[in-house]
């Protein structure tokens, strides 16, 4: 156990897998609301850092297959879906220094690198990009929502532009702001040592049902981008009146 904070080391490892985690399990609450699941969901993770590695691993326990991976080398497609197996192989890579991700067609069979070209050319029912800022342009959600894609939840910070947001809405793909899905390590903070993923399950749960209210109560329906905003700011302004700042 830490002498300065108190937490031991499955805390520590909790924390460390919660932006990921929390990405999941806000796609699940997303797909729970219209009375879906996670199972059996074709997964198109855009990156393979530490979000995308406990995107996967999560995605994996509910029964989804995550199909791709990517780095500056390209990228990864298993079509049967990457098992665990599988992923701990990708983790082993990634956790070398400078390695990159086109090492792992050696150890599959089954795995194809960079074919198609565009990662965005492959089908999928749901995309979580954990890459970079707007990486998710106008021409890419087109691309996407072409190809059969119905739900785009973001793993990372802005990667989905302000023209591909109007895209996704206008074609009819369900999608989940960074502002929301991101507040994982936050949440996992505040359970501190009481935290597991059932405990942080449930407040993940707490806070969609926030987001999704808000959206509601301010005439914006069925919008999370604005429901996060709205609630984000309610959340600050009502803090500042508690301590006499406002």
């Amino acid at each position: 156990v830490s002498g300065k904070s108190g937490k031991g080391v499955l805390f520590s490892t909790q924390f460390q897998r919660a932006p990921g985690y929390g990405v999941v399990h806000f796609t699940n609450e997303m797909l729970l609301d219209k009375r879906d699941s996670l199972e059996g969901k074709r997964c198109l993770i855009i990156g393979s850092g530490k979000v995308a590695q406990g995107v996967a691993r999560k995605l994996i326990q509910y029964g989804a297959k995550p199909i791709t991976m990517s780095d500056i080398s390209g990228h990864i497609y298993e079509p049967d879906g990457i098992t665990e197996g599988k992923l701990t192989t990708i983790n082993q890579i990634k956790a070398e220094r400078g390695a990159l991700l086109g090492r792992y067609i050696i150890s599959s069979t089954t795995a194809q690198f960079n074919h198609p070209e565009n990662i965005l050319d492959i089908p999928c029912d749901i995309c979580i990009p954990c890459g970079a800022m707007n990486e998710i342009d106008e021409a890419a959600a087109n691309l996407l929502a072409d190809n059969g894609c119905k739900m785009l939840v973001e793993g990372g910070n802005g990667c989905v532009t302000p023209e591909a947001r109007k895209v996704l809405k206008k074609r009819g793909v369900q999608y989940g702001p960074h502002t929301m899905t991101l507040t994982g390590p936050a949440l996992m903070h505040n359970l501190g040592d009481q935290a597991s993923d059932e405990t942080f399950k449930a407040e993940i749960s707490r806070v969609y049902k926030e987001v999704k209210n808000t959206a509601t109560e301010f005439n914006a329906r069925g919008d999370l981008f604005t429901g996060a905003n709205i609630a984000g700011f309610l959340r600050v302004a009502n803090v500042m009146i508690m301590h006499g700042a406002v």
